[in-house]
């Protein structure tokens, strides 16, 4: 069984509900399976510290998750345009694993939710690339060979998935975003089958 790692911050939950429409998406795919995983807040106090465990959701991810996993999806809220700073902060600390290649060579893609349609969902989503890259990751796209990137009228680039919240955060995945998220978990694990020969 190959475990393709879903990790994601979410802070108003549309991201982690992207999350797990991708992971659906994997899961569809014979031989893969979806390891959710999350990143804890950075604090603006410095000596503040995470519980080891969260309250609730998807445990914190650890290196190991990383390193065993044979691709990755990763996702974030948009922040003026950029990635928020928990995954920033956990995706700085990766420098053991780029000394070692533990991730050349393995699929990924990105995701990523904002309040508005021009909130700077394609900026984020090329932020997170710019590590993966770094990585020596092989970035997936989103082909507008899926209907549904040309019909929606809210989130979805080919950049990777992404949803539109609304200004109060609380409007719902679109049927296009819901299948555009399982798509591209979908394609994500065929992906990476494929380079496992």
């Amino acid at each position: 069984m190959q475990e393709i790692l879903v990790l994601y911050y979410s802070q108003h939950g549309a991201v982690k509900q992207l999350a797990q429409l991708i992971a659906r998406g994997v899961e569809s795919v014979p031989g893969c399976q979806a390891r959710l995983r999350t990143v804890p807040k950075v604090s603006t106090v410095c000596e503040a510290t995470a519980p080891v465990i969260p309250d609730t959701g998807a445990p914190y991810v650890e290196p190991a998750d990383l390193v065993e996993c044979t691709g990755l999806a990763l996702g974030s809220p948009t922040r003026f345009g950029n990635m928020a700073a928990a995954m920033k902060y956990f995706l700085d600390g990766g420098t053991g694993l780029w000394l070692n290649g533990a991730l050349a060579g393995k699929p990924a893609c990105v995701f990523t939710s904002s309040s508005s349609q021009h909130g700077g969902q394609e900026s984020t989503l090329l932020s997170m690339m710019l590590p993966l890259l770094h990585h020596g990751m092989l970035l997936v796209g989103l082909p507008y060979s899926e209907p549904a990137l040309s019909a929606t009228q809210t989130g979805g680039t080919p950049y990777g998935v992404s949803h539109v919240a609304g200004p109060n955060n609380d409007r719902p995945i679109s049927d296009d975003e819901r299948k555009l998220a399982i798509a591209q978990g979908k394609r994500l694990a065929e992906v990476a089958l494929k380079l496992r020969g």
